[in-house]
């Protein structure tokens, strides 16, 4: 698959494709015999997990580290569990913040709909 159709299957440009595999958020992506990059299966599982990871608020760093642990192998298990917990635990803490802020906001919003009637 050529990067402009990976581009288009997954709604982001080809320069950010390069950048993701310039700076490992995605390991290097198998090239043709005339050096283009023709994404295989693998390759499109990896852009999938980065876009999934980005989506869930990894840093670029961390994402990268989380790559780089996975292509060490099964030795580095932990270290990648342990990076996706504290994840998981930034973003509920950060869903709880939000849950209050909304239910704060909805309370303004049902008092002044109170008020213009």
């Amino acid at each position: 698959m050529t990067i402009k159709e990976v581009s288009r299957k997954y709604g982001m440009s080809q320069d950010t494709l390069r950048y993701y595999e310039r700076v490992g958020m995605i390991p290097k992506v198998t090239r043709s015999a005339s050096g283009h990059r023709d994404y295989q299966e693998e390759d499109l599982m990896w852009v999938e997990l980065a876009k999934c990871l980005r989506n869930a608020g990894l840093t670029v760093e961390a994402i990268v580290e989380y790559v780089r642990l996975s292509l060490e192998g099964e030795g580095t298990i932990r270290q990648r569990y342990e990076l996706l917990k504290q994840q998981h635990e930034d973003l509920t803490a950060q869903r709880r913040q939000m849950d209050e802020a909304l239910k704060r906001l909805e309370h303004k919003i049902e008092m002044y709909a109170q008020k213009l009637k």
